[in-house]
C-alpha cells in the first residue's frame, strides 16, 4: 500500500523532512508506520508519550488499519513554525467562523461578521504575543500547522460548544507563519444574549483549540530558538 507520510514542528526536523511517500504490506497497521520512522530515528520512541499519529486527518489509534493513498502525519505536543505558502482555509457554520489566516487578525471586521442585533454579549479573547518566556527575550514566533486537521478540529470545537453553552455564533481565527511582539496569534470571539455563557464558551474554547488543535509554535529569543513543546488532551490517543 503506498500512503503519503507527514512531520510538523520539532518532528520535522528530528527526520529531516516534512513529507515522504512510503510503501508498506497489505494488512499494515499505523503502529507499522510508527515503528518504521522509530527504528530510523530513535528519539522519535523515545518521545512517544507525546506524539499522536493523524490517518486522513482524524486523531487514530496505532492499532488503525492502512488503506491504499492513506496520509498518515506524526504530530509532536501541541503548543499552539513555519508554513508553507498555501491557500488559507476556512469554514463557515450557521453565521459562525473558522479560520487560519497569514495576515493580522481583525477582530472588529471578525465581530461584525458575527452579528445579528439579537446579541446582549460579545466576549473576545486575543492571545498576543509577549516579549519574554520566564525573562528569557523573545523577538518573534513562527507557527504551524496541519491546516486541513486544525480547521476541522476548530469547527468541531465550536459546533461542540454549541451545543453546550446557551450561545449565538462563535469564531476561531489562528495566525500562522511569523509574529512579531503584540500582534494577535489567535482570536476567539464568543456572541451570546447573556454574558455569562459567552464568556464561558470563550474561556473553553481557546482551552480546547489549545488542547486538540494541530498547531506548533517556534519561539526565537535573543540567544537561540525552540518548539515550545506544550500537552496533548488526555483523550487524545499517544503512540507509546
Amino acid at each position: 500500500m503506498h500512503v503519503q507520510v507527514l512531520f510538523f514542528g520539532m518532528l520535522k526536523e528530528l527526520v529531516g523532512r516534512s513529507s515522504e511517500e512510503a510503501d508498506f504490506p497489505e494488512g499494515a497497521d499505523l503502529r507499522a508506520v510508527f515503528d518504521r520512522y522509530a527504528a530510523r530515528h530513535p528519539r522519535l520512541r523515545e518521545m512517544a508519550r507525546s506524539i499522536v499519529m493523524a490517518r486522513n486527518h482524524e486523531f487514530a489509534e496505532l492499532s488503525t488499519a492502512l488503506q491504499e493513498g492513506d496520509e498518515v502525519a506524526f504530530l509532536p505536543p501541541v503548543s499552539g513554525g513555519t508554513a508553507a505558502a498555501a491557500p488559507v482555509p476556512e469554514i463557515c457554520d450557521n453565521g459562525s467562523f473558522f479560520a487560519l489566516t497569514r495576515h493580522a487578525i481583525d477582530t472588529r471586521q471578525l465581530i461584525a461578521r458575527l452579528l445579528t442585533g439579537a446579541e446582549g454579549a460579545v466576549v473576545t479573547f486575543e492571545g498576543t504575543v509577549r516579549n519574554n518566556t520566564n525573562g528569557r527575550r523573545t523577538r518573534c514566533l513562527d507557527y504551524e500547522c496541519y491546516e486541513p486537521m486544525a480547521l476541522r478540529l476548530m469547527a468541531r470545537i465550536g459546533r461542540e460548544l454549541a451545543a453546550a453553552h446557551p450561545i449565538a455564533r462563535i469564531a476561531m481565527v489562528h495566525r500562522l507563519g511569523r509574529i512579531l511582539i503584540g500582534e494577535t496569534s489567535v482570536a476567539v470571539i464568543v456572541t451570546a444574549p447573556h454574558r455569562r455563557a459567552a464568556f464561558a464558551a470563550a474561556l473553553e474554547g481557546i482551552d480546547q483549540l489549545k488542547k486538540l488543535v494541530p498547531i506548533w509554535k517556534k519561539e526565537h529569543f535573543a540567544d537561540g530558538e525552540v518548539w515550545v513543546e506544550g500537552a496533548w488532551d488526555a483523550n487524545v490517543p499517544v503512540a507509546g
